[in-house]
């Protein structure tokens, strides 16, 4: 993907509904932002891989590829902004899917306006200032020989995980929601072989005094 920067005031919606997409234009638009819509993937991925928006709503139901399809060719990309897939008909096992395959989050529809805005807002930012913060995160640089490698939103999580915090804290400084917290800490201590938190805690400790 071309390295442009991202514009912090541009969002991608990816919805094949025209209601749906004159009204997070409507609402986003009176948030301040910037909105560029798209009815499928193909339209998005044009554009999308030229520049990157300040994040992009991506509806898991649309023509040719799914969003799950499009959200793993970008993630596959590195993406440099957060995606959050949007469904009508989300369940929870298309929910860990989203967040494994990259999606910062999952939001289900319908949605109120003022709830969007500030939600993307609040992910936005908390977005900036993860990738500002990111060197110099401790489990960074952690390795779990013999485990599957964790993804950087797990790490981070973990991070947040290992100083203390709950999952309503870890979601309010990454922006997210406690559930999807709650999702990444499932994955990671089913990839790292934790049978609870304090197991967990452990097998950090052991691979921050072997680094």
């Amino acid at each position: 993907m071309a390295e442009n920067p991202a514009s912090q005031r541009e969002i991608f919606v990816v919805d094949d509904d025209p209601a749906v997409r004159d009204t997070l234009s409507v609402v986003l638009s009176a948030g301040g932002y910037q909105v560029i819509c798209f009815a499928d993937g193909a339209a998005l991925l044009a554009v999308a891989r030229t520049r990157a928006p300040a994040c992009i709503l991506l509806d898991v139901n649309i023509p040719g590829k799914s969003g799950l399809d499009i959200l793993k060719e970008l993630s596959g990309e590195d993406y440099p902004a957060p995606i959050f897939m949007i469904s009508g008909q989300g369940d929870i096992a298309m929910a860990v899917s989203a967040i494994k395959n990259g999606a910062l989050d999952f939001i289900e529809k319908p949605f109120r306006g003022s709830e969007i805005v500030a939600r993307l807002d609040e992910a936005i930012g908390a977005y900036a200032r993860r990738q500002a913060e990111n060197s110099a995160t401790r489990t960074a640089s952690l390795h779990f020989p013999g485990r599957e490698p964790l993804t950087r939103r797990e790490r981070e999580v973990l991070e947040q995980f290992t100083s203390g915090a709950s999952n309503k804290e870890a979601g309010r400084h990454l922006g997210i929601s406690p559930r999807t917290i709650e999702d990444h800490r499932a994955n990671i201590m089913k990839k790292l072989g934790a049978r609870n938190a304090a197991d967990l805690i452990r097998i950090v400790m052991t691979a921050s005094r072997g680094s």
